[in-house]
């Protein structure tokens, strides 16, 4: 008689962002707003292909001799450009700093916890709450443990900074402390420069280990503001991590392209990292996915290139901060919106508003409000602040 090898599996709860997109995509009335999924949109309501992938597409199916594999690092000189792009030339020709091509963001997430997880179980990665919910189950996966500390206060929409660092001041050392380099998701907050350069003493002090997740460079105040925290980090503490996303910056979503950098205290430290790495990687996807990578590489390489992308990043990030800005001006209670950074906030507002908001006036999002900024537009807009301004709690 055969017995299943599968009989023992429960059923996993349903993702509400999945369920979301088949409600949205079913709902047939013509006003309804998409504020769910996390990708940037125009005013027309698409996620367009950049005109500079597109030409570096072109570039790549003519000039591309072989799709052979790269080796574990990927495709090395596009590890090379990111590094510089998010760490400046000089730190990412240091010598103790590992990088290597990831499939995304979340895998370079990943072979970091993993990394972490083989280096020392005993050390808990602090969490601040709430954060992007796929942090957790990514920790979770390498018998991790997390402990989240205060990060958002929803009455003022802003930081939580002092109950943050008394959380963070039972930390002990060794511990990882997991941070958003900007555009924070779900809330949009953002750290002051002061406030960065406390944080950065903090992980002196306590020798706490920074993890920073780097997802949406650029889309905040810009490349070189955007990088500045990150920077500091890596320049000013022995030992850092940074997983870095060009599926939004370059709108690579479904080709998922992204890097991962240990900064090692010592370089017999940073030779034995990098051998962690690659034979983890290994494990785990082999060789990274080139294609989107190679794109990327083409704009960072070309000057030509890299302008229209960077002026084609600037036109996405003008376009989520101009919408901020026209949020707070016609919600007075949202007014710190216009201060907030990215895709994303995250309303003050209950699940039954959500749920109401969905099926009255056909505004979708994420259960616990939090919204895409670019899902709005000029068409849009006065549609949602009337609907939304019933349900908004002081």
């Amino acid at each position: 008689m055969h017995q299943s090898q599968f009989g023992s599996l429960a059923q996993q709860a349903p993702d509400s962002l999945l369920g979301l997109i088949r409600l949205f995509q079913e709902d047939q009335r013509p006003h309804k707003i998409d504020l769910g999924v996390g990708i940037f949109r125009d005013d027309q309501g698409l996620t367009p292909v950049l005109g500079a992938i597109k030409a570096a597409e072109r570039i790549l199916v003519e000039q591309q001799e072989s799709k052979s594999y790269l080796g574990p690092v990927g495709d090395s000189g596009f590890v090379d450009l990111t590094a510089r792009l998010a760490l400046g030339d000089d730190l990412a020709t240091s010598p103790s700093l590992v990088g290597l091509q990831t499939p995304g963001g979340n895998g370079a997430l990943r072979l970091a916890f993993e990394l972490l997880a083989e280096a020392s179980k005993d050390s808990a990665v602090w969490v601040g709450s709430p954060t992007w919910m796929n942090h957790f189950p990514l920790i979770a996966s390498t018998g991790l443990e997390s402990r989240h500390h205060r990060f958002y206060d929803p009455a003022t929409l802003r930081i939580d900074f002092d109950g943050m660092m008394s959380d963070l001041a039972s930390a002990k050392p060794g511990d990882v402390l997991l941070l958003h380099g900007c555009c924070h998701n779900p809330t949009g907050a953002t750290f002051s420069s002061a406030e960065w350069a406390e944080i950065i003493a903090l992980c002196e002090r306590q020798g706490l280990l920074p993890l920073i997740d780097f997802a949406y460079h650029g889309l905040g105040d810009g490349l070189e503001a955007d990088a500045a925290p990150v920077r500091m980090f890596v320049e000013n503490l022995p030992e850092a991590i940074v997983a870095y996303s060009c599926d939004k910056n370059f709108g690579m979503y479904r080709d998922r392209v992204g890097s991962l950098f240990v900064k090692a205290a010592t370089l017999a430290q940073a030779d034995a990292v990098r051998s962690q790495l690659f034979g983890t990687a290994r494990a785990m996807w082999s060789m990274p996915p080139d294609h989107g990578a190679a794109a990327c590489r083409i704009i960072l390489s070309s000057p030509e290139l890299r302008s229209v992308w960077q002026e084609e990043l600037d036109t996405m990030r003008e376009r989520i901060n101009g919408l901020r800005q026209a949020v707070a001006n016609s919600l007075p209670r949202l007014s710190a919106v216009a201060n907030q950074r990215g895709l994303f906030s995250l309303l003050p507002i209950s699940t039954d508003a959500v749920r109401l908001l969905r099926e009255e006036s056909a505004i979708y999002m994420a259960p616990d409000g939090r919204i895409n900024i670019a899902g709005l537009s000029e068409a849009n807009l006065a549609h949602f602040v009337e609907a939304t301004s019933r349900f908004l709690e002081n």
